[in-house]
């Protein structure tokens, strides 16, 4: 099993990566749903840990339908996540009529050489999640697709998340579950679901919130309510 955290600051990373974390998501602007954060953030996140680092590139929370001026500042942020030595981006981009933008997810993936690319819950919004599936599996870059099944919570769609997963599988992509997981439900989600991929947010950190620190605890709860 791996489990992903959302960070949003280099203290986040260090403590996860102590209480058994094994991938970081580097977020800022947690309140507008997670944002690209700066260079220096993404330099400091790097180097504290030896945690593959993933680094959400998302200019504005206004929609996942991206203007030319926006498709230019989120490739010069992959460049930097190049440069800077992260692992992988997060990126996820919709076109007018809410479907998969290949043509801005193909430039993004050129300007991402060499980087591993999560394609993120922008997938939630799409009318057809498996018809999408079939879209990013044609992409090598894409390991793994972030979901919550379509829904609010992953908790409320198990079963479309299911179906995701089995679709995914004979893909050859990953699918990744985020939002709403807690350690008292993931053992349900992950037995229900048979994914093999977790992502937490405020799910691991004190009073539930991006205001508070990581507890190391949460984690530790999740890793021994896991499967190896």
């Amino acid at each position: 099993m791996i489990v992903e955290v959302i960070a949003i600051r280099a203290e986040d990373v260090v403590a996860a990566e102590a209480a058994g974390a094994d991938r970081i998501e580097l977020v800022t602007g947690m309140a507008e749903g997670g944002l690209t954060p700066s260079a220096g953030m993404i330099e400091a996140a790097v180097k504290a840990s030896k945690l593959p680092i993933y680094v959400m590139i998302r200019p504005h929370d206004q929609s996942f339908c991206y203007s030319e001026a926006d498709q230019a500042a989120m490739m010069k942020d992959i460049l930097i996540c190049r440069e800077l030595g992260a692992a992988g981006i997060v990126l996820g981009m919709l076109d007018e009529s809410g479907e998969i933008d290949t043509i801005g997810l193909e430039r993004m993936l050129a300007a991402a050489e060499g980087l591993d690319v999560t394609f993120h819950r922008a997938i939630d919004e799409v009318k057809d999640q498996l018809a999408a599936l079939h879209v990013l599996a044609r992409y090598p870059q894409i390991s793994r697709v972030l979901t919550s099944g379509g829904s609010r919570t992953s908790t409320e769609s198990t079963g479309q998340l299911r179906r995701l997963q089995e679709e995914a599988q004979a893909l050859g992509i990953r699918i990744i579950v985020g939002k709403g997981l807690t350690p008292d439900n993931v053992a349900m989600v992950v037995r229900e679901t048979g994914v093999s991929e977790v992502h937490f947010g405020a799910g691991v950190r004190k009073n539930k919130s991006f205001q508070d620190g990581i507890d190391p605890e949460e984690i530790g709860s999740i890793r021994d309510k896991l499967p190896g």
